[in-house]
């Protein structure tokens, strides 16, 4: 399988150059244990540097402990957590968050390009949930950048979500997987698409840009972030050689590394959709907005591409419905080449 016709995640392309390199110069020499390494120490002033604001940072390895550790600081065990009804948490991450908050219950809201919408939630928080022991009390809102349907939402729509979370009591969480992506689509401030709109703690995804590793959960309210510690350690998740998750994020905000790699994908990603919108049959159920092309395209002709070697996932088999992710180190030659096959595939 050429690399060039590998569309099927950013989970499997390798990690950058800039990231190696770094790894191997945190290699040489001995450095303190358990996150008291000068790496990890540096990581709070980089990321407030990025974000315009006083931030709490902790290194963790994938963004299911990420998302589950941050969650649990949010939410006590009784609460509800309101996410999208297709979100990751929800669907992809084995009950993990559930697991770390100690009970917590996830409630899955619809919604509308994979967003959650003021709508849904607040009809949610209309139930009379609050203060009957019965019932989860309501905790927290996530809600994740890009979507799981490959959109973002802009400023105004978090703001839009943040005051009905501040009106209720709700903490607001962002699963930012691809968080890089979403800020390169909109070509706005980091601090515009999290704090400034309400967001109080981020999952900031590195790994699918260009770590091999690495993850960041982020505190826009260093007070939520007091027991994270406690809960990463009982977790397992506090590594003692963390200079090597630290030092990959650094390297990814060296330079502004991160925007130079999601904005390569995302190119791609929209060379891309607006080659498969022009094939007969073929038609994209919504806007190309971050690294992720989803196409309802004939059976047959998806099945003679991954026969002539296209890798990508069949995301919805009754409606014939697939994903392209397009990684940082994808190419308008890597995007040629399979837009070639499919138009010899019809």
């Amino acid at each position: 399988m050429t690399h060039s016709l590998d569309f099927r995640s950013d989970n499997t392309s390798g990690a950058a150059p800039e990231v190696m390199a770094a790894l191997a110069a945190a290699n040489h020499g001995t450095a303190a244990a358990y996150g008291e390494d000068d790496w990890t120490i540096e990581l709070d002033a980089a990321f407030s540097m990025l974000f315009d604001a006083d931030c709490r940072v902790f290194p963790v390895a994938t963004g299911t402990a990420a998302n589950s550790l941050a969650l649990s600081c949010l939410t006590p065990g009784f609460g509800a957590v309101y996410c999208h009804v297709e979100s990751h948490i929800m669907v992809d991450e084995c009950n993990a968050p559930e697991f770390f908050t100690g009970g917590a219950k996830l409630v899955g809201l619809q919604g509308v390009d994979g967003k959650v919408t003021p709508k849904a939630l607040e009809q949610a928080l209309s139930l009379g949930w609050r203060g009957v022991q019965h019932h989860p009390q309501p905790a927290a809102l996530s809600i994740t950048q890009a979507t799981e349907s490959g959109t973002v939402y802009a400023p105004d729509e978090i703001a839009d979500l943040a005051g009905i979370c501040r009106a209720n009591g709700l903490r607001l969480h962002m699963d930012g997987a691809r968080f890089a992506n979403a800020v390169a689509g909109l070509n706005c401030s980091p601090a515009d698409l999290t704090w400034r709109a309400g967001v109080e703690a981020l999952s900031f995804g590195a790994t699918k840009n260009g770590a091999m590793a690495a993850e960041a959960v982020v505190f826009f309210k260093p007070e939520l972030a007091e027991s994270f510690l406690y809960r990463r350690k009982r977790a397992g998740h506090l590594f003692s050689k963390a200079r090597f998750l630290s030092v990959q994020l650094l390297a990814m905000l060296q330079d502004g590394l991160w925007l130079r790699l999601a904005r390569q994908a995302n190119d791609c990603a929209r060379q891309l959709a607006e080659g498969l919108r022009h094939l007969p049959g073929v038609s994209l159920p919504w806007p190309v907005q971050a690294n992720e092309v989803f196409a309802a395209i004939p059976q047959p002709m998806a099945e003679a591409m991954q026969r002539r070697g296209a890798q990508f996932h069949c995301w919805d088999p009754a409606r014939s419905l697939y994903r392209f992710v397009c990684a940082f180190d994808k190419t308008a030659d890597d995007v040629a080449a399979l837009l070639k096959l499919a138009k010899e595939a019809r």
